[in-house]
C-alpha cells in the first residue's frame, strides 16, 4: 500500500494526516478552517485519494498557520507514500473548468521545489479562508514533496470557483503524477533516483 502519514506539533498547529495514493476518494477533514476543508474533500474525492486530515490551530490569530502547515503534512505524506517514486509517472497535468473558471496545473514530482502561481487578483475571500492563502498552500506542499508545480488561472470572476478548480486540477494532476506505469522500469529519472 502507497499510503503516507506524517504527525506534526509546533507552537501553532498541532496536526495528523493520513493518505491512501490508491484509494477512493474517502475523506475526513476537520480543521478548523471550513473552506480549507471543502478543498481537501474535494482533493480526495477527484483524486481519488483516501485522506484523514484533523488540525488544531491558532486560528484565534487567523488561519494562515494552519492552511500553510496542512500543506506541509501533505507533501510530507505524500513523498512519503512514494517511496523511491518506482514505477510512478512522475509528471501530471490538467485543464479543469469550473463555471466560468478554468485553471491549468502541472506538475513534476521530480523532487525539485518550485512553485509558479498565475492568478489575477488575490483580493478577498471565501468566509475564513483568504485567497493569499492559497499560494501559501502549494507552496508549502511544494517544498515538503520535492515537487516543481505551475497553476495558472486562465479565466474567472467567482473567488470560489477559481479556488475550487484549482484545487480540483491539481487533485487531477497529482493523481496521474502518482499513477503506476507498468512500463516503467525502476525510477522514472535519468538520474536513477528521484527526490535528490
Amino acid at each position: 500500500m502507497r499510503c503516507g502519514e506524517v504527525h506534526r506539533d509546533t507552537k501553532e498547529t498541532s496536526i495528523r494526516l493520513t493518505i491512501d495514493l490508491d484509494g477512493k476518494g474517502r475523506s475526513e477533514v476537520a480543521t478548523g478552517v471550513s473552506f480549507l476543508d471543502h478543498m481537501l474533500d474535494l482533493f480526495s474525492r477527484h483524486g481519488l485519494f483516501d485522506l484523514e486530515v484533523q488540525a488544531q490551530g491558532d486560528l484565534d490569530v487567523d488561519a494562515h498557520h494552519t492552511v500553510e502547515d496542512v500543506g506541509i503534512c501533505l507533501g510530507r505524506a505524500v513523498k512519503d507514500a512514494l517511496g523511491g517514486g518506482e514505477g510512478i509517472r512522475r509528471y501530471g497535468w490538467a485543464i479543469l473548468p469550473m463555471d466560468e473558471a478554468l485553471v491549468t496545473v502541472a506538475l513534476d514530482l521530480g523532487g525539485r521545489p518550485y512553485l509558479s502561481f498565475s492568478i489575477p487578483s488575490l483580493d478577498g475571500g471565501m468566509g475564513d479562508f483568504s485567497m493569499e492563502l492559497i499560494p501559501e498552500f502549494f507552496q508549502a506542499f511544494c517544498n515538503n514533496a520535492g515537487a516543481n508545480m505551475h497553476i495558472r488561472v486562465e479565466s474567472g470572476r467567482n473567488r470560489h470557483h477559481i479556488a475550487e478548480a484549482i484545487y480540483k486540477a491539481f487533485s487531477k494532476a497529482l493523481d496521474q503524477a502518482v499513477s503506476v506505469d507498468p512500463r516503467v522500469e525502476g525510477v522514472p529519472s535519468t538520474k536513477g533516483k528521484i527526490g535528490e
